[in-house]
């Protein structure tokens, strides 16, 4: 009985140490550059909504998004990093045209405009799945407050064909989001 009480504490303070781990940014600075970027540990997966899951003999696919700070000598700039990662049998228009992909928080479509990073040694998170797509969307406080708050975050990303499929985060995705907002102290 006590090894098992030993246990089950340990396995929680094991899930709040890794959970915390995730929320904590990260902040890495890029040497060639001198530039300082802070983004999540792991970005944040959204899975197809339920209502999207495809036809009998399809795979899921998923999206992943994480915000991101760069620094450049105490001026930053924003943005939300996003890839997505198709089964094997569905294709996206790419991500990369203005109007594929719309994040909806709270029921509310956000226009997002593709932005260029700095061009840096290493992007801010590494691309998921080898054949997936990756892109950068403009940001700022307000929009990663917002997401910070918001009860629900999804990603609407056009199918070949325009149709959308809808991502949506769980609701864990919030507090990360929640931490990384208190912990830039936005």
């Amino acid at each position: 009985m006590q090894f098992s009480r030993f246990s089950s504490a340990a396995a929680l303070v094991l899930v709040a140490c890794s959970t915390q781990s995730s929320i904590k940014p990260a902040e890495v600075l890029d040497e060639r550059t001198g530039m300082t970027v802070e983004e999540l540990r792991k970005p944040i997966m959204l899975t197809q909504a339920a209502n999207n899951f495809p036809t009998q003999g399809k795979h899921i696919s998923f999206a992943y998004l994480g915000p991101v700070e760069w620094d450049r000598s105490g001026t930053p700039s924003y943005g939300l990093w996003v890839h997505v990662a198709p089964g094997n049998d569905w294709q996206f228009d790419s991500i990369r045209m203005q109007g594929t992909v719309t994040l909806v928080l709270d029921g509310a479509p956000v226009v997002l405009s593709t932005i260029d990073p700095p061009q840096l040694t290493h992007g801010a998170y590494q691309p998921i799945a080898s054949w997936g797509q990756t892109a950068y969307f403009g940001a700022d406080i307000p929009l990663l407050k917002r997401m910070a708050a918001s009860q629900s975050i999804e990603l609407d990303v056009k199918a070949e064909g325009g149709a959308p499929v809808r991502f949506a985060a769980s609701p864990a995705a919030r507090q990360a989001l929640a931490g990384y907002v208190a912990a830039q102290g936005y």
